[in-house]
């Protein structure tokens, strides 16, 4: 017989509000301890119960299952929890999160078509409330991309283009990564400041980093694009084609 307070997992799942399902897939992922066994029976205690609170309390936050494996085994350094927040918040912010079909349904297209875009890493799904789902810049990216195809865009080439560029902006973007790793984390974490203070400055300083890598980075592209563009067009276009060119004001900036 279990000892006293010790349950079984189904009544573990029900004061969790969770599926007796998700409580053995937090165990395989090691988010969770394995219970007391005797012989075939799986006791469960009070410190199960706490772990699944904290674990659905981090998920509303926005980690990430891999980041809340690491915040509850102490393996996170104190300071890089609350950068893991803001990195976790930035990515869905306060907006509500739609499902595949919700998405699908905003933008007026079918959703295996959505799924497409999903597969080839074009959309990744955000963690927020202990579910995962698509955010309102979704919903643009795709209407966005709507447009392209009506203006005669194949879809294959489409998602082929978006696929290398999706590929191309990672690797930067893995380097961007290593730069503040390096740069600004490394030289905090191993200052005499205290705790607090290493997070402060890590989350301001991601939170000033951010727009503004966005902002150059989105210029730069842009500026380019102008710049291929124009030169493609002295280079096959006709003289109609180049003097309405002209007359758009990006085409004078680029």
């Amino acid at each position: 017989m279990g000892t006293v307070g010790a349950i079984r997992v189904e009544e573990l799942a029900r004061r969790a509000e969770v599926s007796v399902d998700t409580i053995r897939f937090y165990q395989k992922r090691q988010l969770l301890p394995p219970p007391r066994r005797e012989g075939r029976v799986a006791w469960y205690g009070a410190d199960h119960e706490d772990r699944l609170a904290r674990i659905k309390d981090l998920q509303r936050q926005g980690f990430s299952l891999a980041v809340i494996r690491r915040l509850l085994d102490g393996e996170l350094d104190a300071s890089d929890a609350p950068l893991a927040a803001a990195v976790a918040g930035a990515q869905h912010g306060d907006t509500e999160l739609l499902d595949l079909d919700e998405l699908a349904a905003r933008v007026g297209i079918p959703a295996p078509l959505v799924e497409a875009v999903v597969r080839e890493g074009l959309l990744t799904p955000q963690q927020h409330d202990g579910r995962a789902g698509y955010t309102l810049d979704d919903v643009e990216v795709l209407r966005s991309g709507l447009r392209l195809l009506e203006a005669g865009f194949p879809l294959n080439d489409l998602l082929d283009l978006a696929k290398r560029h999706h590929e191309a902006t990672r690797a930067i973007a893995a380097d961007a990564v290593e730069m503040f790793d390096e740069h600004v984390r490394h030289p905090l974490q191993h200052s005499d400041l205290s705790d607090d203070e290493k997070a402060a400055r890590l989350v301001d300083a991601f939170g000033t980093l951010l727009p503004t890598v966005t902002a150059l980075v989105a210029h730069h592209f842009r500026s380019v694009l102008l710049e291929i563009a124009q030169e493609h067009l002295e280079a096959v276009g006709s003289p109609s084609e180049l003097a309405a060119a002209r007359n758009e004001p990006a085409w004078e900036h680029s």
